[in-house]
């Protein structure tokens, strides 16, 4: 690679995904002349990459724009093995590289924290990093939504001692079928939990597994894995005897509850006031002190930090409240995660009726075999509701689904089921709000919902 980044030039196929962009932009700050195709960019990428001029005019694949004097090509997940641009990188010899093996190559002298898990990962991360930024810690990162206080979400300095990963089990590029978290070859690898994903790529949860198994077992010596001992799989996976690697169990972070707000009790700094809720944020936060420990930041600095960190984007984000109302959003799709947030909105409000509404929109939940993962999922709410739209389905060229197989599958009567987003608009505008809360999650739009407009419009009529 170029020592002088100015003079290196770099093309991206795929920029559009949610952290190509990213890394397109901080290359482009660092001063490398950056390139990028792609035959469909959304908001915030499409935005974000205008305001650095690096949005392409045009969409679509453009094999010209693959040059011999690039010094190397990044492949996006979104790119097929077919795509026209990579032909012709591979025809004129040109180095490939997916971004999970790109940011290694620019981190290889660093040291490697990775966090994975089907659940938590984004906001352990994030917590991480909002407690070495709030110290003043240098430190380089890559993490998959936008954090309050960070105006990228790619960072890769020369002068950073470290770089914290958010590491996806998800397959690298069309070219490379290893999990993307494999690439980072961490010296700290923090499991946040095993639940069945990406039904599409991993058909069996045995299949599932085994990348959290091969994750662990990738440790160097004198590496540690940190892990959620609450899951039986996982604490099998962190247990196993490695020579030279120490292992680190977490696990609810002990907390109480006092007029909606939560409280961390500690031995040393006594009660810490925090501003995320639920216990899986408090496995977070019990996750987050593990690794930031191992960092060399001490308690003091942890929990002085900690008070300040507000979530990571779509994640439990307020959407507003009063003094008896409050609506949430989160990015809640899997099974596990659709639990989690219903429980933690309901621990944290247990006098306010809660009503949650549950986007099927992903390849997996969409899935006619592997609905039935959603079994009870939505118990704690008062109002269950299932949002989805049958053209979704169409478009992944998946098995029809009917109103009887979501009610089946979630292990609910009183289950409200809605396909069209103006009528699930019109049913939430009509209940009576006092003393309820909101809780939407997913990981699409609900149908293009006005999902603030709806907020308003709920706090000023309840």
């Amino acid at each position: 690679m170029s020592s002088n980044p100015s003079l290196s030039k770099i093309h991206f196929i795929s920029i559009g995904g949610s952290v190509m962009h990213n890394l397109a932009i901080e290359l482009h700050l660092k001063g490398y002349i950056v390139t990028g195709s792609d035959d469909e960019i959304y908001e915030p990428s499409a935005s974000r990459l205008a305001k650095y001029d690096l949005l392409p005019a045009v969409t679509g694949w453009f094999p010209e724009k693959i040059t011999s004097d690039l010094e190397s090509v990044i492949l996006g997940m979104h790119a097929r093995q077919d795509n026209p641009e990579l032909a012709k990188a591979k025809e004129l010899g040109i180095k490939v590289y997916s971004y999970p093996e790109y940011i290694f190559e620019q981190s290889q002298s660093k040291q490697r924290v990775v966090i994975a898990g089907s659940h938590g990962k984004t906001t352990t991360t994030s917590m991480i990093l909002h407690v070495l930024k709030y110290h003043n810690r240098v430190f380089n990162y890559l993490v998959g939504a936008q954090i309050e206080g960070f105006d990228n979400m790619v960072k890769l300095s020369e002068n950073a001692p470290v770089i914290i990963i958010e590491g996806d089990e998800y397959f690298t590029s069309p070219l490379d079928h290893t999990p993307k978290f494999m690439h980072y070859q961490p010296h700290i690898a923090l499991i946040s939990g095993i639940a069945w994903d990406h039904f599409n790529v991993f058909p069996t949860w045995e299949s599932y597994v085994k990348q959290f198994e091969l994750l662990a077992d990738s440790l160097p010596k004198a590496g540690a894995i940190i892990f959620d001992e609450t899951d039986d799989m996982l604490d099998v996976i962190g247990q196993k005897d490695r020579p030279d690697v120490v292992s680190i169990p977490y696990n609810v972070h002990p907390n109480k509850i006092e007029n909606g707000k939560t409280i961390l009790l500690t031995a040393e700094q006594g009660e810490v006031p925090v501003m995320v809720f639920g216990n899986h944020n408090m496995k977070n936060i019990s996750g987050a002190h593990a690794v930031c420990e191992r960092l060399g930041i001490t308690d003091e600095e942890f929990y002085k930090a900690i008070q300040t960190f507000k979530g990571a984007s779509k994640r439990l984000e307020l959407l507003g409240s009063s003094d008896s109302v409050s609506i949430y959003r989160d990015f809640a799709h899997a099974p596990s995660k659709v639990e989690a947030t219903t429980a933690a909105l309901k621990q944290q409000y247990p006098d306010r009726k809660l009503v949650a509404c549950a986007e099927l929109h992903t390849f997996s939940s969409l899935n006619k075999l592997f609905l039935k993962q959603y079994r009870r999922k939505l118990t704690a709410a008062d109002v269950a509701i299932v949002y989805y739209n049958p053209l979704t389905i169409e478009h992944k060229k998946l098995e029809p689904i009917s109103e009887e197989d979501i009610k089946n599958a979630f292990k609910r009567d009183d289950l409200h089921i809605f396909t069209s987003s103006e009528d699930l608009n019109a049913f939430l505008r009509s209940l009576t709000w006092k003393a309820s809360n909101l809780l939407l999650m997913s990981s699409g739009t609900f149908g293009d919902l006005d999902m603030k407009s709806l907020a308003a419009d709920i706090l000023e009529n309840q």
